[in-house]
Protein backbone atom coordinates (compact mmCIF):
# COMPACT_ATOMS: atom_id res chain seq x y z
CA UNK A 1 0.00 0.00 0.00
CA UNK A 2 1.56 3.28 -1.11
CA UNK A 3 1.38 6.09 1.37
CA UNK A 4 2.16 9.75 0.95
CA UNK A 5 4.73 11.15 3.38
CA UNK A 6 2.89 12.55 6.35
CA UNK A 7 4.89 14.90 8.56
CA UNK A 8 4.11 17.54 11.13
CA UNK A 9 6.37 19.98 12.89
CA UNK A 10 6.20 17.85 16.05
CA UNK A 11 7.52 14.69 14.37
CA UNK A 12 11.26 15.45 14.78
CA UNK A 13 10.76 16.06 18.51
CA UNK A 14 8.75 12.85 18.82
CA UNK A 15 11.46 10.89 17.00
CA UNK A 16 14.11 12.41 19.27
CA UNK A 17 12.12 11.43 22.36
CA UNK A 18 11.69 7.88 21.07
CA UNK A 19 15.38 7.56 20.25
CA UNK A 20 16.18 8.65 23.80
CA UNK A 21 13.70 6.07 25.15
CA UNK A 22 15.34 3.46 22.93
CA UNK A 23 18.72 4.26 24.49
CA UNK A 24 17.25 4.01 27.97
CA UNK A 25 15.60 0.69 27.13
CA UNK A 26 18.92 -0.70 25.92
CA UNK A 27 20.43 0.42 29.22
CA UNK A 28 17.68 -1.38 31.11
CA UNK A 29 18.43 -4.58 29.22
CA UNK A 30 22.10 -4.21 30.14
CA UNK A 31 21.12 -3.60 33.77
CA UNK A 32 19.10 -6.81 33.82
CA UNK A 33 21.93 -8.78 32.22
CA UNK A 34 24.40 -7.31 34.74
CA UNK A 35 22.20 -8.31 37.68
CA UNK A 36 21.47 -4.77 38.89
CA UNK A 37 18.94 -4.31 41.72
CA UNK A 38 15.28 -4.58 40.76
CA UNK A 39 14.49 -1.14 42.19
CA UNK A 40 17.02 0.51 39.84
CA UNK A 41 15.64 -1.44 36.88
CA UNK A 42 12.03 -0.58 37.76
CA UNK A 43 12.87 3.12 38.01
CA UNK A 44 14.50 3.09 34.58
CA UNK A 45 11.60 1.13 33.07
CA UNK A 46 9.21 3.74 34.47
CA UNK A 47 11.21 6.46 32.72
CA UNK A 48 11.11 4.55 29.42
CA UNK A 49 7.39 3.96 29.77
CA UNK A 50 6.68 7.65 30.47
CA UNK A 51 8.80 8.78 27.51
CA UNK A 52 6.94 6.48 25.13
CA UNK A 53 3.54 7.45 26.54
CA UNK A 54 4.36 11.15 26.15
CA UNK A 55 5.50 10.59 22.56
CA UNK A 56 2.22 8.81 21.81
CA UNK A 57 0.18 11.54 23.47
CA UNK A 58 2.00 14.26 21.51
CA UNK A 59 1.48 12.39 18.24
CA UNK A 60 -2.24 11.88 18.87
CA UNK A 61 -2.84 15.48 19.91
CA UNK A 62 -0.90 16.72 16.91
CA UNK A 63 -3.04 14.53 14.67
CA UNK A 64 -6.22 15.88 16.24
CA UNK A 65 -5.03 19.46 15.90
CA UNK A 66 -4.04 19.16 12.25
CA UNK A 67 -5.50 16.18 10.43
CA UNK A 68 -8.90 16.16 12.07
CA UNK A 69 -9.27 19.90 11.54
CA UNK A 70 -8.47 19.56 7.84
CA UNK A 71 -10.88 16.66 7.39
CA UNK A 72 -13.76 18.48 9.06
CA UNK A 73 -13.22 22.02 7.82
CA UNK A 74 -16.43 22.15 5.76
CA UNK A 75 -18.50 20.56 8.55
CA UNK A 76 -21.62 22.18 9.92
CA UNK A 77 -21.43 24.29 13.06
CA UNK A 78 -22.81 21.53 15.33
CA UNK A 79 -20.29 19.03 14.02
CA UNK A 80 -17.45 21.53 14.52
CA UNK A 81 -18.54 22.01 18.14
CA UNK A 82 -18.50 18.24 18.68
CA UNK A 83 -15.03 18.01 17.14
CA UNK A 84 -13.74 20.79 19.38
CA UNK A 85 -15.21 19.07 22.44
CA UNK A 86 -13.60 15.79 21.40
CA UNK A 87 -10.21 17.48 21.03
CA UNK A 88 -10.61 19.07 24.45
CA UNK A 89 -11.49 15.83 26.22
CA UNK A 90 -8.69 13.96 24.43
CA UNK A 91 -6.23 16.07 26.42
CA UNK A 92 -7.07 13.90 29.41
CA UNK A 93 -5.97 10.65 27.75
Amino acid sequence: MDQVAHRHSSHPAIAKRLKRADGHLRSVIEMIEAGRPCLDIAQQLQAVEKAIAQAKKTLIHDHLDHCLDEATLPAASGARTSIEEFKEIAKYL
